[in-house]
């Protein structure tokens, strides 16, 4: 009976990363309509209204009180405003990134954040394993090939993704430490009304929004903002339940394949020899660290996974 429940969750999984991919391709065709903080400020609200459906049912199956449910509701606000800062700065350099290079780079620079957040454990004193250091030299290598120019020089967009990426992984720690003193999904649907609330600012202060673009860019807002939040992040809820975090932070990171797919099929991206090379390199970097340790010392464990 395991078994079956495993190859369910697998299947869910790889539909969230495909999802996660394909929205790589969405949100740099919605950039042709409308500016960066625009699309991602209604991309988020919609995302949000997605979600209330899955709250309010999860809610009644909790069975608590209304000064419960009210209770919660304050805890997840309190730290969701702050994740959703974070999530602001880096959703928006990597929808501005979009602007400048393909959705498959972008997709992998972005999770590089798999490689970097070990790093960024070691200030929280998470011990940085074998695997860790490994996959970081892998995901360094496929990075210089993947986005180097030939003098020596990150492109434009390819930076924004980098310096993201940063913030992604910040953003991975915080929910890491916040979701186990609140409920992980009103702490979602707080952070991700913060970071609309944030990009409709933004817009409205640096961008001209025009209800012409936003309806041209309908389909990929819809796309980005329902399936890729509303229905990817509940098949993952769902797939990780019978899943072992290894295999499921395994599967999730095949968004990246997904959006160099997508990118090819959809915007007729192609990254080349060299490129292809380097995409390699830096998949196998984002999954190494997720492996059993490669090196043990006696019983001591020396791998420390902090996703």
């Amino acid at each position: 009976m395991r078994q079956p429940l495993q190859l369910k969750s697998s299947l869910l999984l790889i539909l969230a990363a495909f999802i996660w991919g394909f929205a790589f391709v969405a949100q740099r065709q919605g950039m042709e309509h409308t500016g960066p903080f625009t699309f991602n400020a209604v991309r988020f609200v919609l995302g949000a209204v997605s979600l209330l459906p899955l709250i309010w049912m999860m809610d009644r199956k909790s069975g608590q009180t209304k000064a419960q449910l009210r209770g919660s509701f304050r805890s997840a606000s309190m730290y969701g405003m702050c994740t959703g800062l974070i999530l602001f700065v880096g959703a928006s350099l990597q929808q501005i990134g979009l602007m400048y290079t393909t959705a498959g780079k972008a997709a992998f620079v972005t999770g590089l954040y798999i490689v970097i957040v070990p790093f960024f454990g070691m200030f929280l004193k998470q011990r940085l394993g074998v695997n860790s250091g490994i996959g970081a030299v892998l995901a360094v290598i496929g990075l210089y090939l993947l986005c180097m120019t030939n003098d020596l020089t990150l492109g434009k967009g390819d930076l924004y993704e980098l310096v993201g990426a940063l913030f992604w992984s910040v953003h991975i720690l915080m929910i890491d430490r916040f979701s186990r003193k609140t409920d992980g999904l009103k702490l979602s649907l707080v952070q991700i009304l913060t970071c609309s609330v944030l990009s409709f600012i933004a817009a409205f202060a640096t961008e001209k929004v025009e209800l012409s673009g936003l309806s041209d860019a309908m389909i990929p807002l819809l796309y980005g903002g329902i399936c890729s939040v509303g229905i990817a992040y509940t098949l993952q809820i769902i797939g990780q339940k019978n899943a072992h975090p290894t295999q499921a932070a395994i599967i999730l990171s095949l968004e990246t394949v997904f959006a160099a797919i997508g990118g090819y099929l959809l915007l007729d991206e192609v990254l080349g020899v060299r490129a292809g090379i380097g995409c390699l390199f830096m998949l196998v970097g984002m999954i190494v660290p997720q492996l059993p340790p490669l090196w043990r010392r006696g019983n001591t464990t020396i791998e420390k996974r902090s996703a």
